[in-house]
């Protein structure tokens, strides 16, 4: 019974109708590759497209983090120059204050009951000492008391309030 169902199967399409009904698969088939390959094409294009954005991201980075390295570098070296020069300010400031007391003790010698002296040496006062943590590198009895002759020349080298004329 089965293979009399099977050829009334067969019996129902003509050859013809089976080759119209392949051809017509056959045209499915290919338009649907067709239409896949498009696809593919397009999803092709677009991750070209994403990886050349990629890489311009990636470059920008790479320029955003030299820049901000390069300013970092900068930022340090101006911290570190401002930090020598408030160090030389303070340095030749500590010098001018004690070269003004050396002076105002001479004015004071020559002429003790002076308001001018007096006015000078509050003035002085009021500009107060370093803190006692603070190391100047500057040796108050060394200039007010020195073992020998004082060479402002050498004191203001070492304190690098100016420069050696006979170097380079």
């Amino acid at each position: 019974m089965e293979r009399e169902n099977k050829r009334v199967l067969f019996k129902l399409y003509t050859e013809k109708d089976v080759r119209k009904l392949v051809m017509r698969l056959r045209e499915e088939y290919d338009e649907a590759a067709r239409v896949q390959l498009e696809a593919a094409e397009t999803l092709k294009e677009e991750n070209r497209t994403l990886r050349a954005r990629v890489l311009e991201l990636e470059e920008e980075r790479s320029g955003a983090l030299a820049a901000f390295q390069a300013a970092e570098r900068e930022r340090e070296e101006i911290r570190q120059e401002g930090e020598k020069t408030l160090e030389n300010d303070r340095r030749e400031l500590v010098l001018l204050k004690e070269k003004c007391r050396l002076m105002l003790q001479t004015l004071e010698r020559r002429y003790p009951d002076e308001e001018d002296t007096r006015m000078l040496s509050a003035f002085l006062d009021s500009l107060g000492a370093p803190p006692p943590d603070e190391d100047t590198g500057f040796d108050l009895e060394e200039v007010t008391s020195p073992k020998g002759p004082l060479d402002l020349k050498k004191l203001c080298l070492d304190l690098g309030l100016t420069e050696d004329d006979d170097e380079g």
